[in-house]
């Protein structure tokens, strides 16, 4: 297949089940899951059961025992499950537009990684898209948005469909072209050349910190948040503490100042 779908989940079906619904109707279908899951309950086997036909390959679930925030290892181990040469990551609770695998595929380089954003919403509009809003690709337009009570604001260009406001605005935005984990893609032959993900790393970066040693590698990085859309649903982030980010942020500027490449504890470890 022309590229592995990387899906970061916890016990999180509802979402999940949205974002499947998304990838189910995707204008490119040459493409194959893989579920990283991080320790959740039967539940989400379950749902992925009910998915499992919806798709032209069999969906991959990639699961370890709940053992804490081990998203690094979780998404290693889907990485060596995988059977592209060429890796789209996202998360569980981003759905994803109908050309966003297309718009991945349309704009992959070597020499490259891609690097996406998302569009935020509140909780109680995550909760109320349904499976046709999905499916019909309503919950991607400024009116119906608008009519469920969001407050519309500057950051609603993202969810632009004019391909020319997108280019610019894709060359224009200040932000950075990070890696982010929700929405990025690069040749998997790339990110095994820097070791994978870092399994020291806990909540909050580990994601960035792939892609500044890719950069590290000599890589370069193309925008693409204005292009490929994904829309995030709100949602509680029980990992985040203090401790995490210091140990997190320590290891990226270590990383950043020796122009680290491959780090030692990563995939090859597994």
């Amino acid at each position: 297949m022309k590229v592995s779908v990387i899906i970061t989940t916890y016990n999180a079906e509802e979402w999940l089940r949205k974002v499947l619904i998304g990838f189910s109707v995707q204008s490119e279908i040459d493409f194959e899951i893989v579920i990283a899951d991080d320790g959740s309950s039967p539940k989400t086997k379950e749902l992925l059961d009910t998915f499992s036909t919806k798709f032209k390959y069999p969906i991959l679930h990639v699961w370890h025992e709940d053992d804490g925030f081990q998203k690094s290892k979780i998404l290693n181990k889907a990485i060596l499950q995988s059977n592209s040469d060429y890796l789209l990551f996202t998360d569980g609770d981003c759905i994803p537009r109908k050309d966003f695998i297309a718009l991945h595929l349309k704009e992959r380089e070597k020499g490259y990684f891609l690097s996406g954003g998302y569009f935020k919403l509140p909780m109680n509009i995550s909760e109320l898209i349904s499976d046709e809003d999905i499916v019909s690709q309503k919950c991607f337009h400024f009116s119906w948005l608008k009519s469920k009570g969001l407050k519309l604001d500057f950051k609603i260009t993202k969810l632009t469909h004019n391909k020319i406001f997108a280019m610019f605005m894709n060359w224009i935005t200040p932000t950075k072209r990070s890696w982010n984990g929700h929405n990025s893609s690069g040749y998997k032959s790339d990110i095994l050349a820097v070791n994978g993900f870092n399994h020291d790393m806990k909540y909050g970066g580990l994601d960035r910190e792939l892609g500044e040693r890719l950069f590290n590698l000599g890589l370069l990085s193309k925008q693409v948040r204005y292009s490929a859309i994904c829309i995030h649903l709100d949602h509680a982030r029980g990992y985040a503490s203090a401790e995490n980010w210091a140990n997190n942020n320590a290891i990226r500027s270590y990383n950043q100042k020796h122009k680290v490449i491959k780090i030692d504890n990563g995939i090859e470890q597994l």
